[in-house]
């Protein structure tokens, strides 16, 4: 199939709106002559005269009356594709954003993150959706905008990540927990009831790894699927929560947070998206917005 010229858009739009080869062809840049054979071309395409001569000026036919709105909507639509994007106006702004975050990350940053939003960008909403999985699938089909979490090996190799906070595991009781009283020992710490999270309801996982490493094995009670629900048995039953302490700061109320006594890696926080949102300007500037309360110690 032969791909049209759609520069004979632009000629018929011009043609149509100044009704005279001479005005059009000043207009567009072109001699006459050059003129006059983008609008044969048209004539030859479209099967139509277009344009026919009626005493010193050219009137529209029929047909190029039918058309002349459509090429007109079409040359506008092709302009506004081709032209620089604008600067944002965010008090105008109507627009609503998908995140897709682990439990924690909402009830830690997000009170801040709407904050800067409403302020900044009333017309903006946010939308937090739970992440039951690192499936990248949501992002690369739109229905997610911005996801957050650990970036590992089988994260999809085309998406666009940066680092928002660098985070650690700490030990987590209510209130005079006996574990709090005296010095804490590895097996101190094992032999403690434990709340061990996994979305897999695996019973070992990072922390039962580090131990093991130094040849102890932790009393787990319980497994649960996420870090509010560890963090709420740690709070009514009396059992030991081990969570990322920054993401979980906001779960955390009258809680008592204390050192492991094993070495556990840290770990980096990052934000995911999609390489078509990438130049996106109010995506750009959500992102930022994310960094900047991420970035705040006391987010």
């Amino acid at each position: 199939m032969q791909i049209p010229d759609l520069n004979l858009l632009v000629a018929l739009d011009v043609l149509l709106a100044e009704g005279s080869v001479t005005r059009a062809a000043s207009r567009l840049r072109l001699s006459p002559s050059a003129m006059s054979r983008a609008l044969a071309r048209l004539r030859e395409v479209t099967g139509d005269p277009l344009l026919v001569r009626a005493g010193r000026e050219l009137v529209p036919t029929p047909r190029a009356i039918e058309l002349r709105d459509r090429v007109a909507q079409l040359v506008q639509d092709a302009q506004a594709v081709l032209r620089p994007v604008e600067a944002l106006d965010l008090r105008q702004m109507r627009r609503a954003f998908t995140l897709r975050t682990s439990e924690g990350f909402v009830e830690t940053f997000g009170p801040a993150l709407i904050g800067r939003l409403a302020v900044e960008a009333p017309g903006v909403q946010l939308r937090f959706v739970q992440k039951p999985d690192k499936d990248s699938k949501p992002l690369r089909d739109g229905l997610i905008d911005l996801e957050t979490g650990v970036v590992e090996g089988d994260t999809g190799p085309e998406l666009r990540t940066q680092v928002l906070f660098r985070d650690r595991y700490v030990g987590m009781v209510r209130q005079g927990h006996e574990i709090t009283t005296g010095a804490m020992t590895p097996a101190r710490y094992a032999a403690a009831p434990h709340v061990a999270v996994s979305r897999d309801a695996l019973a070992k996982g990072l922390i039962d790894d580090a131990l093991a490493r130094i040849g102890v094995v932790r009393e787990v009670a319980t497994v649960v699927g996420g870090f509010a629900t560890a963090i709420s048995l740690a709070r009514s039953a009396g059992l030991v929560a081990t969570v990322p302490e920054r993401h979980t700061q906001g779960l955390r109320d009258g809680l008592v947070s204390f050192e492991l006594p094993m070495p556990v890696p840290e770990f980096s926080v990052s934000m995911l998206w999609h390489p078509r949102m990438d130049a996106d300007p109010a995506h750009r500037w959500l992102r930022g917005r994310v960094r900047e309360v991420c970035a705040d110690p006391a987010g």
